[in-house]
């Protein structure tokens, strides 16, 4: 087995014409996954890192606002700001804000991410409005099954470049576990499509590439997983997943300079790029 080199195999997920009650068994596994070994932790990690840009958007505009002398000091006030509020958002404090916070996940799957970040938005009671797309129809009917008549989570299936963003252009874009499945060229395109339309910046979570990882999720997936997909799929995901330095090269290809990579359990990246 090979880990120096990324495989570009394509899994089951990725077909077309997969049963729904195969799929449905699918996504209901990868949200316990996500749940215990670190996925859903990851995302609310990248959520909480833009916590001083959510609370400090509106004095940005106002900074603008502002003459050249006023600006000089507000500049400096944001920026001694942001550093305290990098601290805090550590803790997970989150202040309340009276506006919606607009959130997207693209490759929303099963809706568990979106799900989880509502929760813990709902906790720091932040107003928001959070939207999910996929390409899959069976993914937008089983995350729409969770949802209420009047949910502040909004499923949309397409592929991501075509989303319509019915709740306003986003301040945070997301994605966890989505990255893995396009080869590189697509990825650097989804990068740029991120940075482009996200008014804040945005979040990506996904595997490390390496061998613990690897035998890990194929022996507990064995033990106890029912889904055939899972079985197949859990461990290839580890095989197509990233090194650091590969996340550093696609992200200079597409002109990002902004970024942090950080490593999280289990075998996480979480990318954060902020505009």
């Amino acid at each position: 087995m090979n880990f120096k080199i990324r495989s570009y195999q394509s899994e089951l997920l990725d077909n077309e014409n997969i049963p729904t009650d195969d799929l449905y068994q699918n996504l209901r596994e990868l949200d316990f996954i996500n749940r215990h070994l670190g996925g859903h932790s990851v995302v609310l990690d990248g959520i909480k890192y833009f916590e001083y840009l959510i609370q400090t958007k509106h004095s940005k505009e106002n900074i603008l606002s502002n003459n050249s002398e006023n600006t000089k000091y507000l500049k400096n006030t944001l920026n001694s700001e942001k550093t305290k509020l990098t601290k805090i958002s550590n803790k997970n404090n989150i202040s309340n804000n009276s506006e919606n916070i607009v959130i997207y996940e693209i490759g929303s799957g099963g809706g568990d991410n979106l799900r989880a970040v509502r929760s813990f938005l709902d906790k720091k009671k932040i107003n928001h409005w959070l939207g999910g797309v996929d390409l899959k129809e069976d993914c937008i009917r089983f995350s729409e099954s969770f949802e209420q008549s009047n949910s502040n989570i909004h499923f949309e299936m397409a592929d991501y470049r075509l989303t319509t963003f019915p709740g306003g252009q986003p301040h945070i874009i997301f994605n966890s576990l989505f990255c893995h499945h396009f080869r590189d060229e697509d990825l650097v395109e989804m990068l740029r499509w991120m940075h482009k339309n996200a008014q804040i910046g945005f979040v990506i979570a996904d595997l490390h590439r390496h061998p613990l990882a690897y035998y890990s999720i194929k022996w507990l997936t064995a033990l106890f997983s029912k889904s055939y997909l899972v079985k197949n799929d859990a461990p290839l995901s580890v095989l197509r997943g990233f090194t650091r330095q590969e996340w550093e090269i696609l992200l200079q290809k597409a002109g990002i300079k902004n970024y942090k990579i950080k490593w999280k359990w289990a075998f996480r990246w979480l990318i954060l790029v902020e505009k």
